[in-house]
């Protein structure tokens, strides 16, 4: 056991990569180590890096610099998608003592003595095709909300996507005992869930990647829809060939799941989308957008969408733009399409030229902040339960309706972690809604 000893954490990337973050430090905590911030003097330094971000490298490097400022005499420790995919790289880099790969990374304390006494960088990155343990994580820390990972690993490979590369195949443990987690998260008081993983939707296969009989995401979420203290779950992101109508009707009717879908679209070109090796065309996207709004004309809806992907026409972009313009949405996540190694895509001609593709990420974010708005503005002068965060921003508190609209309020400190019935009266030049306690408002 390592007391005293004390460790701290950064992490990059997805929700995915938070909850293991927080699952590593409890794990940690666990063997006797103590936790600090990354801006404190720390015995280790603990870096969960991301490979979708455009910079990871550079990102990476950074940060190693800032922990070795703080404490020049720490262990720098660094895990996750990145270290899987390049690990080699990562140890030339100057300050780093370890790297753990996604086979490794939840067996840390377990390498830390090694690490100590070796010289060199310890690199413990075996080949992804071995991975097939799954492991729980949850994140804890924030007063409100957990991400809590239903699902690792990705089946589907697309051209553009190191993802199955960095996480191995499909996976995830059984529905009974995910809802033991989440009655484990439940406990720690946070009035909120986001369900997360690489691809939530493909929930209910076995850790060698079979198919787990009469398992699968929708049954999962009636499940957890009865799990108490859980008053808000949210789904983070599915895919739309696995976003059925079954599961749009659940969740119209739910107790606890908020009418919010994160749906990836990627492109409004089906020439594009076929490059890219997905697995639906528009015209089956822009029905689960309907059957959506038919059944929760008030459900918020995101959009992942990437743009300069190789071959990508301006004519093209200008039919993945149109196509959103006209879809009822409420706000986009716009990636500039970069090259990663090992990826179909790099086969894929002609290259979007780097300039061209940032102007079309430009077009798109001003898109998203008009989506963002108007969806906003239908909202006001209408009543919604807001979920207070714990922030004070100079006298301004914020929290998120359930369809994902961000209000604030007057700071005060009783509401925190609490859901209360807000008028929203008006759209603010800052990206939120100005609100009213209702109980306020009765008392006026």
């Amino acid at each position: 056991m390592f007391y005293n000893r004390k460790f701290a954490l950064h992490t990059l990337g997805c929700k995915l990569n938070f909850s293991e973050t927080s699952a590593i430090g409890r794990i940690l905590t666990e063997q006797g180590f103590q936790k600090v911030e990354f801006s404190d003097a720390a015995d280790f330094y603990i870096i969960n890096t991301c490979s979708v971000t455009q910079n990871a490298d550079k990102e990476t490097r950074q940060i190693v610099r800032t922990a070795r400022r703080t404490n020049p005499d720490a262990k720098v420790v660094v895990i996750g998608c990145y270290a899987q995919l390049k690990p080699q790289d990562i140890a030339s880099i100057a300050g780093v003592n370890m790297v753990l790969g996604a086979s490794e990374k939840f067996k840390i304390h377990e390498h830390l003595e090694a690490m100590e006494q070796s010289e060199a960088a310890v690199v413990l990155s075996g080949n992804i095709e071995e991975v097939g343990f799954y492991a729980d994580a949850y994140s804890q820390g924030e007063r409100t909300r957990s991400f809590l990972k239903v699902q690792d690993g990705c089946d589907y490979f697309c051209s553009f996507c190191t993802i199955p590369m960095a996480r191995g195949k499909s996976r995830s443990h059984t529905i009974a005992h995910t809802v033991a987690v989440a009655q484990k998260v439940a406990a720690t008081g946070v009035k909120e869930v986001v369900l997360t993983g690489v691809n939530i939707g493909d929930f209910g296969k076995t850790q060698d990647g079979n198919e787990r009989t009469g398992e699968n995401f929708y049954q999962l979420i009636q499940q957890l829809d009865a799990v108490a203290g859980v008053e808000r779950f949210r789904i983070s992101s599915i895919e739309p060939n696995l976003l059925t109508n079954e599961i749009i009707d659940f969740v119209a009717g739910s107790r606890s799941f908020q009418p919010h879908f994160h749906i990836p679209l990627q492109s409004g070109s089906d020439k594009i989308l076929k490059l890219m090796r997905r697995k639906y065309l528009t015209k089956l996207y822009a029905e689960r957008v309907a059957r959506i709004k038919a059944a929760m004309p008030h459900a918020c809806i995101g959009v992942d969408v990437i743009v300069g992907f190789p071959g990508e026409t301006q004519e093209q972009f200008l039919e993945t733009y149109q196509f959103l313009t006209e879809l009822d949405i409420s706000y986009l996540h716009v990636f500039t399409y970069s090259e990663r190694a090992n990826t179909r895509a790099l086969n894929i001609q002609p290259v979007v030229p780097v300039a061209e593709r940032k102007e079309r990420n430009k077009m798109l974010r001003i898109l998203s902040e008009k989506k963002k708005r108007q969806f906003y503005e239908a909202h006001t002068q209408t009543e919604r339960n807001v979920l207070f965060e714990a922030e004070n921003d100079g006298g301004l508190m914020y929290g998120f309706t359930d369809n994902y609209i961000k209000v604030a309020v007057p700071y005060e400190e009783g509401l925190v972690n609490t859901i209360q019935p807000v008028w929203l009266s008006e759209v603010s030049d800052f990206g939120y809604v100005k609100g009213t306690l209702v109980p306020a408002l009765k008392m006026a």
